[in-house]
């Protein structure tokens, strides 16, 4: 695992873009932490956010469904179908419902990073 650590983020390697299924998600691990990382083809945009569903506390956001709700790109838990934006961890189903942890993603030369806080 190789990272590069600035003021406020460690941005650590993951893995190869072609690790990642098209118009959907795998789950990466970083330290004690499992991240889900998503890949939309359409848009050409990459998502990470905690692969813990708060629902019901299980790890599995990696293989939600993923698509757009208004616009917005989003995860359904394949379990309980709760629904949470990408870009920011609202729940969209339900306004009430805890929010997920998103990380910021890069890519360089085919390679994908996930900045997680330096700590």
């Amino acid at each position: 695992m190789s990272t590069i650590s600035t003021t406020d983020v460690t941005w650590f390697f993951a893995c190869k873009t072609t690790d990642v299924p098209t118009n959907g998600g795998v789950c990466v691990k970083y330290k004690d932490e499992q991240i889900a990382l998503f890949y939309f083809t359409r848009s050409d945009t990459w998502y990470a956010t905690q692969n813990l569903c708060p629902h019901r506390r299980q790890m599995a956001l990696s293989r939600g469904m993923t698509g757009t709700h208004a616009g917005e790109p989003k995860v359904a838990c394949p379990f309980h179908k709760k629904t949470f934006s990408l870009k920011d961890g609202r729940c969209l189903t339900d306004e009430h419902e805890c929010a997920l942890t998103v990380y910021p993603v890069r890519i360089e030369d085919d390679r994908v990073y996930i900045g997680v806080n330096a700590y």
